[in-house]
């Protein structure tokens, strides 16, 4: 589990990602979440690395959820994240990609971060930009991506 400030997240248990699945009408979406669930299922000692993080208000409002599509042997991880309409613009994403960035890293094994989004949608490439990744050049299925290396590891790379 993860606090911030504002913000509790922590990683959904099976139950809670089923009712998700279930629920949601948006097929992209319920696609996404089944793969998350299958991963936790097929890697159950690290569940945290594939489950849906629920994101919520510290009084229990949910205002979103992020993920880790799995960890790489080489040590890098790939977040995803997004916020319910209503709560957007509200400074959410940024505290949440933040705080998960932060809980990756204290992870020895996690050497950098990686993300996309929409190549259109600006609101997310500059919630990616205040936490520190940049683009690295390449493109994925959603769109530019991004990267952001571990502190420590950039120091070593100088």
């Amino acid at each position: 589990m993860i606090r911030t400030e504002r913000l509790t997240i922590y990683p959904a248990s099976r139950e809670q990602m089923e009712t998700m699945i279930a629920s949601e009408q948006e097929e992209e979406l319920k696609k996404a979440y089944t793969e998350m669930l299958d991963g936790c299922l097929q890697h159950p000692d690290q569940w945290d690395w594939y489950a849906i993080w629920m994101i919520e208000k510290t009084d229990g409002t949910p205002v979103g959820d992020l993920c880790f599509k799995g960890l790489r042997e080489d040590g890098i991880a790939e977040i995803g994240y997004g916020i319910l309409e209503g709560h957007q613009g509200q400074g959410y994403a940024t505290e949440a990609v933040q705080a998960a960035c932060r809980w990756a890293f204290g992870h020895g094994s996690v050497k950098s971060l990686e993300a996309e989004t929409d190549a259109g949608n600006a609101a997310s490439q500059r919630v990616l930009e205040k936490c520190g990744f940049r683009p690295n050049g390449s493109y994925g299925e959603e769109g530019p991506r991004f990267t952001l290396d571990r502190p420590d590891v950039m120091e070593e790379t100088r």
